[in-house]
């Protein structure tokens, strides 16, 4: 039998265990970037570990989220990140060298590499057949410290893509829309998505890279394409050919499941506000009034997007009642459409430039006013996450983006009589990489500098013997780290400093929330399904932990803030039955007795409803290393442990 692209991968880079499904699996890391609303905590982790370099043939540190440095705590961030680039070993790209997964995409990813970011969104990198996987902050810190990478053997989903999409009026985004429509936010957990079929040719490397990025609002490990000739011509163009390397799945592989779409049958898709999955044909609402339209995020902002939208906004005017702003992915795509005059189409149009950047995706500027309606190429469209929760966000592509600037409502692509024909990609990029900084040579002459704001990380002691804990917050389904830790123009500068950002924690949903933990001293969170859904931030646990939560008990937990949990010694604890949620409610109080003895000998794990002495089932899925990391309080103080 053969191999599929993600197991040759992964057989690759195999330390130890084996590709069965389930599996624990510790594999070589080749690349590792990071984001500055991330990498502070990351690199501060690193520092502590006591290594004088990275132990990785790669690391970026890029600087695209907290850009605006309204204060000096951005401003002192990014210095404190350059230095430590310099002196620990990484790239260091500058503010304004555009958003990691687009740069990384098109100077550093490579197929056949195993990619971790601390950014959800790191699997934007599969689009060029690398198996790139968001993290928290900690498992990048150790896997620079050349530790490597833990994770279950996920299920393996081959996406059989045939026909070709209706270009221009169907793109990219309608694939990977099509896919939330029918599995859901929480459909692709414990699965990577491996893209495949005759259809795979018809898309260029930028548009697989959309794909795979919003594979992420899927909740999946990761999502990838092969490479083949289209990845050669990308890599050519961007002078890397010596990267290029044919990845393709054995024509005998095998699969644990297989999803069809026929490219040539699918229409324009939007997801309507707050989810990402709530999706419907651009036709179900065309002629819904709009109010802002918002074009970029690592999703929808290379240069061939911006070419189209320049073609869409050529001697035309946006809507009086439209506000239209532009977020070039990467300086590469700006320097692009500026020298060949597409730039100015784009203004000519009426649409504002803003950096290349987050921005807006991430609650950094551009917030829309109260009711009103904002199309965004974006992926993500929680409630409030754009600012204002009296705001409803719509996900697009850029086409149905673009069109709905123009008119002021909502216009189905397919009936619009477009004019435009669908960029194709460049033979040759523009490479400039000036803004892109070499690590130092000589890194005994880089001082790491830090700013006032930048606080150590703090730790937890050892998993107790018993614990009492009264329920402090009562949560639904699918709760997001932008419901437990808030980003924004206001909260973003405080990543460096716990104790000031644990203000916020859940202050979105209950504002009492951290005082009332405050004066408990601990307590647990109860959660629904697909609890700590979207963002890697770690924030949304290490923040929780200094406040004294000790566990969350959920119907089910998104990968990634699992994994953080656990890193950060909370445990992540799950209902034998889900109908025992409906029991608890907040205020009382859960008992774990005999909690640490259970954990170690991976027992079943019983809890108490002291109110009513009620008993409940509670599962604790883990491997041998989580388990060795919630009884030691938390992987670093495992590292810390093992080291001394």
């Amino acid at each position: 039998m053969g191999f599929t692209v993600v197991q040759k991968i992964l057989k690759g880079h195999l330390r130890t265990g084996s590709l069965e499904k389930g599996a624990p699996l510790l594999i070589s890391v080749d690349q590792a970037l990071t984001q500055d609303a991330t990498g502070t905590a990351a690199y501060l982790q690193f520092e502590a570990m006591g290594l004088e370099r990275i132990q990785l043939p790669l690391a970026v540190s890029y600087i695209d989220h907290n850009i605006l440095q309204t204060s000096f705590m951005n401003a002192d961030d990014h210095r404190f990140l350059q230095t430590a680039a310099a002196k620990y070993g990484a790239y260091f790209s500058s503010p304004g060298n555009g958003i990691c997964h687009q740069v990384h995409l098109e100077r550093f990813a490579a197929p056949g590499t195993v990619l971790l970011g601390s950014d959800s969104h790191t699997p934007t990198a599969g689009g060029m057949g690398a198996l790139a996987i968001g993290v928290g902050g900690l498992d990048v810190a150790t896997a620079m410290a050349g530790q490597g990478f833990d994770l279950a053997m996920p299920e393996v989903v081959l996406v059989r893509l045939t026909g070709k999409l209706n270009r221009p009026a169907v793109t990219a985004m309608d694939v990977i829309l099509e896919l939330l429509r029918r599995l859901s936010v929480k459909g692709g957990v414990g699965k990577i998505f491996e893209y495949g079929g005759g259809g795979v040719k018809t898309l260029s490397v930028t548009e697989r890279a959309t794909i795979t990025n919003m594979g992420a609002e899927l909740g999946a490990t990761t999502s990838l394409f092969p490479s083949d000739e289209n990845t050669r011509h990308f890599l050519s163009a961007q002078k890397r050919e010596k990267d290029w390397a044919r990845l393709e799945a054995d024509p005998d592989a095998a699969y644990d499941s297989v999803i069809e779409i026929d490219l040539s049958g699918l229409v324009p898709l939007v997801a309507l506000p707050h989810s990402p999955d709530n999706v419907k044909p651009v036709s179900a609402i065309a002629g819904e009034a709009i109010d802002q339209v918002c074009l970029g995020s690592c999703t929808n902002s290379s240069f061939q997007v911006l070419r189209e939208v320049a073609g869409l906004l050529s001697k035309k005017t946006v809507h009086k009642n439209v506000s239209l702003t532009v977020s070039p992915g990467s300086k590469q795509a700006f320097e692009m459409i500026s020298a060949e005059g597409l730039l100015g189409d784009i203004v000519a149009g009426g649409a504002r430039i803003l950096e290349s950047a987050c921005g807006p995706c991430i609650g950094m500027g551009q917030t829309p006013a109260t009711g009103a309606k904002s199309v965004r190429t974006f992926n993500r469209n929680f409630h409030g996450r754009c600012g204002n929760p009296e705001a409803g966000v719509y996900l697009a592509s850029h086409i149905t983006a673009t069109l709905a600037a123009v008119a002021g409502r909502i216009v189905d692509p397919l009936t619009a009589g477009l004019t435009i024909k669908a960029a194709k990609e460049p033979d040759q990029f523009l490479i400039n990489d000036n803004l892109l900084i070499a690590p130092q040579a000589d890194p005994a002459s880089v001082t790491v500098q830090y700013g006032p704001n930048i606080k150590p990380i703090p730790v937890k002691e050892p998993l107790e013997e018993t614990l009492e804990l009264p329920v402090i917050l009562k949560t639904g389904d699918n709760i997001t780290t932008d419901d437990i830790m808030p980003a924004g123009s206001k909260v973003l500068p405080l990543r460096s400093n716990i104790p000031a950002i644990s203000e916020y924690v859940f202050s979105g949903i209950d504002p009492q929330f951290v005082n009332r933990i405050k004066k408990a001293g601990r307590g647990v969170i109860i959660g629904g399904e697909n609890y700590g859904q979207g963002s890697s931030r770690e924030h949304a646990a290490i923040a929780p932990m200094f406040l004294g939560v000790k566990a969350v008990i959920a119907k089910s937990f998104a990968r990634i803030h699992k994994k953080n949990l656990i890193n950060f010694g909370i445990l992540p604890l799950t209902f034998k039955n889900s109908g025992d949620y409906d029991l608890i409610e907040e205020g009382q109080t859960i008992l774990l007795p005999d909690i640490k003895k259970t954990v170690r000998e991976k027992s079943a794990v019983k809890a108490g409803i002291k109110e009513g002495a009620k008993e409940i089932g509670l599962v604790l899925d883990l491997s041998d290393k989580e388990t060795a990391i919630l009884l030691a309080g938390g992987l670093f103080n495992l590292i810390k442990k093992k080291s001394s």
